[in-house]
């Protein structure tokens, strides 16, 4: 099912994100960012913060417990380790985002893919996704002890009875989008190097759209506030948290 369109009036930024690279952005109360895997093999790996205290940020392991799940998709909120809502998902056309498998480093990519040094290959120089969180951390003050496990969109990992985690290779598909409402002011910082996961041998992480765009206004009966108890307070925290707003 193709995602809603939106309207180019309600649009206020939109860039792509080549593989293999990073972004960041505040992404305000009462807007909302689109991710599209443009040509279904891209691996959104997102971390989130409070802008005004990186303190609060993202916390894998309430967001799950608190919605008794091991992947998110339509519904899912991404919850602050303070019990606030910070992104709720609000559209999304994958059905299944991996919020467990956790993020590549050096030597994940050297085990699947072999090495390509910026000294030989310049701007083709094989990333991971440790050091690109590192580097567009530390442009807003943050560093390796704000490194957390973030949730990889577009990526599917599931788990076996006896605790195996087991990768599924090619499920996104070109064009596929996930909308993330922020539900207060949200740092987001973005990496798009592969799943620690992915099987090599070949180094081709895809290309992500992103786009902010106006929220529409969030109904009584919204899907994410009613989609557990849990995500119903985390919002009522959220609303207490910016009820001196203008």
């Amino acid at each position: 099912m193709p995602a809603t369109p939106i309207a180019e009036s309600r649009v206020v930024h939109r860039e792509r994100v080549p593989g293999g690279r990073y972004w960041s952005m505040v992404v305000r109360r009462g807007f909302t960012l689109r991710l599209v895997d443009t040509d279904g093999t891209a691996n959104a790996s997102l971390l989130a913060y409070n802008p005004t205290n990186p303190l609060e940020r993202y916390n894998m392991a309430d967001t799950l417990k608190g919605q008794h799940v091991s992947r998110l998709g339509l519904g899912n909120m991404l919850f602050s380790d303070m019990g606030r809502a910070m992104l709720s998902i609000v559209e999304d056309t994958v059905g299944w985002h991996d919020p467990i498998g956790g993020i590549s480093d050096a030597d994940s990519i050297h085990r699947r893919f072999g090495e390509a040094r910026f000294q030989e290959h310049w701007n083709d120089f094989y990333r991971n996704g440790r050091e690109l969180f590192l580097i567009e951390l530390a442009k807003w003050g943050l560093g390796p002890r704000d490194l957390v496990s973030p949730v990889n969109f577009f990526q599917k990992v599931s788990v076996n009875d006896d605790g195996d985690l087991h990768y599924a290779a090619d499920h996104s598909h070109p064009g596929a989008s996930v909308d993330l409402r922020a539900d207060s002011d949200t740092l987001v910082i973005l990496t798009t190097a592969p799943h620690p996961m992915a099987p090599g041998p070949i180094y081709q992480p895809g290309p992500v759209e992103v786009s902010i765009h106006r929220s529409g206004p969030v109904r009584d009966d919204d899907l994410c506030i009613h989609h557990r108890p849990e995500n119903a307070r985390a919002y009522a925290n959220t609303l207490i948290a910016n009820c001196q707003e203008s």
